[in-house]
């Protein structure tokens, strides 16, 4: 299952998960990714801009340890 939240700054974040996210859990996504609002969609359509999903950033380092 793949969540994608949109930020005030127009960018979308991608979360994967094996399970369903608990509403409290998504509350918590939104403060970490400073207000995103998470988008009731099953698919993005576009362009992905940024690095291979097999490429670990030390942004996404720290986002995975804080969640």
């Amino acid at each position: 299952m793949i969540l994608f939240f949109k930020t005030p700054q127009e960018s979308i974040i991608a979360v994967g998960s094996q399970k369903r996210i608990s509403e409290d859990f998504v509350s918590r996504l939104n403060w970490l990714f400073g207000g995103a609002e998470l988008l009731q969609l099953e698919v993005m359509k576009g362009w992905f801009i940024g690095p291979r999903k097999e490429m670990l950033t030390p942004w996404s380092t720290n986002a995975v340890e804080i969640t």
